[in-house]
């Protein structure tokens, strides 16, 4: 996880007190004697009628009384940076540009028309035809609107949007004999987005890229074309039972492709909800997290029935290695006639193992409490180069999940909904392990259990004195920056589980899994 402590009440949109100076046109009245609610009354119509009037000249043209009922600035992003407005562009004319940048996380532009690509100049252009009467050489290639954009959903980092490739989106006229051809033409819509920033990072990768490319794409029903900048092949290879069910078509690589792709729409920039997330109230259909979460099952069913074959067909050669062994030498217990014997599942339960820091230096002991307990374990150490395919059979097989809070426990959306998650939350990482994890853990449906260590469980507690801030106060320490988060709680701490402790934790997660489990079993045999 990159910059997670960052404190999001900082960074949300701060009130700006407006002065608006209205003219004062209650000399204009024609005073008569007359009582003094009547006299009210009068001047309370002629003070609006001016402020109607006059408004347009101080406000701008775009005023109306709608204005005064519209949301204060303070809704368009809540106190933690999470867009919840709906875009301002959601009707485009032909010919034009419509960007919207009130969300806090992107940018996102929107354009219609005949869209041309010009990657040798970063440019995507929306030609506007010359009506042949008024055609002259003064309004032969004027710009109508101009505008940049990095298409990269961390908007307010400054540091990694300074690594983002920009593109600049121009409207202009034109003489269509000067227009270069269209190389590809293509029928259905373009999203434009980047795999620059943080990609290499699976946590990145799903929140600031795939989620947010679902919720800008799904609507189109896979009837959409996917241009990249910062095009990564190991990327494509990593996700493309993903893309293939966002898009039926290839991906382009805006930079290397120096093609000229014609559309009659484009999206620049993805939309993003929160941290992994999908709110549904933004979503057509109402979509949800959910809903991704069952995309994920489609798109790796296929290859989880080759891993099913592929384990099948061993199994069978281990059989047959079995069978040379004499009959005789092997002995079956009986079972009485008429009576069905069915073995009570026994949960099974996936530990996310890391190495280097955060790691739990007490891990075989932890896997022979939790075989003691009555789980099947396994032990799951994911990699950059692991297929994620395997990783996503083996979560989604398992009832329960356990790891130390980082990057890799985004795999949670692999647990089907009712699973048990637990989080192990190192000191200093308790806001960010809810925020990043917890929460959106909750969203899916997952049982989530934090389990928040005690000092003496870290392996800082022989560093540092007892009564040293990072140990008695780490939001003192955690509050001074992400370089002294990074430096103490990231990269120089493990976890030395207390088992007794953690072990209250487990048997609720089995208690859990084998109510539900036994639950499923009696639907069935009904």
């Amino acid at each position: 996880m990159v910059h997670h402590h960052r404190k999001r009440s900082s960074d949300s949109i701060k009130d700006e007190e407006s002065h608006i100076h209205l003219m004062d046109c209650s000399t204009s009245v024609y005073y008569k004697r007359t009582k003094p609610k009547l006299l009210s009354f009068l001047f309370l119509i002629t003070f609006l009628s001016c402020c109607y009037v006059f408004a347009p000249f101080f406000l701008g043209p775009s005023f109306s009384l709608s204005l005064l009922y519209s949301n204060g600035p303070e809704n368009d992003a809540n106190q933690d940076g999470v867009d919840v407005k709906p875009s301002t562009c959601s009707s485009v004319s032909t010919g034009t540009i419509c960007c919207d940048r009130t969300g806090h996380r992107s940018d996102i532009c929107v354009m219609k028309g005949d869209i041309r690509t010009e990657s040798s100049s970063s440019s995507i252009f929306v030609y506007n035809s010359i009506n042949k009467n008024n055609f002259s050489s003064e309004n032969v290639d004027q710009v109508l609107q101009q505008d940049k954009i990095k298409p990269y959903t961390r908007k307010w980092e400054t540091s990694v949007m300074d690594t983002i490739d920009e593109l600049n989106l121009v409207s202009k006229k034109v003489d269509s004999r000067r227009v270069r051809k269209c190389d590809v033409q293509h029928d259905v819509p373009a999203v434009f987005f980047s795999n620059g920033g943080y990609t290499g990072n699976v946590y990145h990768e799903f929140n600031d890229g795939i989620i947010p490319l679902y919720i800008t794409s799904q609507h189109f029903n896979m009837k959409v074309v996917f241009v990249i900048l910062e095009y990564h092949d190991w990327w494509i290879m990593k996700y493309r039972d993903i893309l293939s069910h966002l898009s039926e078509f290839p991906p382009i690589d805006f930079s290397k492709d120096n093609r000229t792709h014609c559309f009659n729409e484009a999206i620049v920039g993805l939309k993003i909800h929160d941290e992994l997330a999908v709110d549904s109230s933004l979503m057509e259909g109402n979509k949800s997290i959910v809903d991704f979460r069952k995309l994920l099952d489609k798109a790796y069913l296929p290859r989880i029935k080759g891993l099913i074959r592929e384990e099948g067909r061993e199994l069978q050669e281990k059989s047959k290695q079995q069978n040379t062994i004499s009959p005789l030498s092997r002995s079956e217990p009986e079972t009485p006639q008429g009576v069905e014997e069915i073995a009570p599942p026994k949960p099974k339960l996936v530990i996310v193992s890391r190495s280097g820091s955060r790691a739990i230096t007490n891990e075989n002991l932890l896997v022979k409490m939790a075989e003691e307990i009555g789980f099947h374990v396994a032990v799951l150490k994911p990699k950059k180069t692991s297929e994620l395919a395997k990783i996503y059979k083996v979560l989604n097989e398992s009832d329960v999940m356990i790891g130390v809070h980082g990057a890799a426990m985004t795999h949670f959306m692999f647990m089907k909904p009712k699973s048990v998650f637990i989080q192990v939350v190192p000191l200093g990482t308790n806001w960010a392990a809810d925020t990043y994890y917890g929460e959106p853990a909750r969203k899916l449906g997952l049982k989530y259990i934090g389990y928040e260590i005690h000092p003496k469980e870290s392996s800082l507690y022989d560093k540092y004195d007892k009564n040293d801030p990072i140990l008695s106060d780490p939001d003192s320490i955690t509050n001074k920056g992400w370089e002294y988060t990074k430096k103490i709680y990231l990269d120089s701490q493990n976890v030395k589980l207390d088992l007794r402790r953690f072990r209250k934790r487990l048997h609720r997660a089995y208690e859990y899994t084998v109510l539900r489990l036994n639950l499923n079993l009696q639907h069935q045999s009904q």
